[in-house]
């Protein structure tokens, strides 16, 4: 699953509520002068908000969009709330009430999905954070669960300095820090501390464990 694609189409699908939202309070700022203007009898004016910084530049609730590649969705991202922080230092992107990624395939099943507590997105260094309980399947099936997880999408790779999990479909593989490619198919468990075979329960306990599809 190619998360950087994933959540680039995202934001260009969303892109437009940002400047309808300027739009809009652009229109209402110009509507209030015009009307103050032509208003004999001044009212006294409330103190003004200094705290731009800390308001979100667009907030939207229950959060359910559909995202379309050459005419076929493709995507899914479903969240309670998306706050974008522009005025941050640094910007950032908000799910702090949870974020589900999905993937189709070309029958419209479900093939890669993402899912965390919470997650920020830091619009200048282009990173993610995933936060809370986290769980990814990739195209493979493979599933990884841990409790923190960062994409860097200069960087191209994925990675978490916490405990892992990975189900695969003849073992398990424990451990503690990992590193991988954005598909999540190409991948290192630092420290491992258990490998598991499905079949027979036999335990290995080789310091890194690399994985490539």
């Amino acid at each position: 699953m190619n998360l950087q694609d994933f959540m680039l189409k995202i934001y260009r699908k969303n892109y437009f509520i940002i400047r309808t939202s300027i739009t809009i309070v652009c229109c209402t700022i110009a509507t209030i002068l015009l009307f103050s203007s032509c208003t004999e009898k001044k009212r006294p004016l409330a103190a003004a908000i200094t705290n731009r910084d800390s308001l979100p530049l667009m907030k939207s609730l229950d959060v359910t969009t559909l995202i379309s590649d050459s005419g076929i969705t493709r995507y899914r991202i479903k969240t309670k709330e998306w706050l974008i922080y522009d005025k941050k230092n640094p910007p950032y992107w908000s799910f702090e009430k949870g974020l589900l990624l999905e993937k189709f395939d070309s029958t419209y099943h479900v093939d890669a999905s993402i899912k965390a507590d919470t997650a920020y997105y830091y619009s200048d260094k282009k990173l993610w954070e995933l936060k809370g309980h986290v769980v990814i399947k990739n195209v493979q099936g493979d599933k990884f669960n841990t409790e923190q997880l960062f994409w860097d999408q200069n960087l191209e790779k994925v990675y978490s300095s916490k405990f892992i999990r990975i189900q695969k479909s003849d073992r398990i593989i424990t451990g503690h820090g990992f590193e991988s490619n954005q598909q999540m198919t190409i991948y290192t468990i630092h420290k491992t501390s258990g490998s598991i075979p499905i079949e027979d329960k036999k335990v290995t306990r080789p310091d890194t464990i690399i994985v490539k599809h």
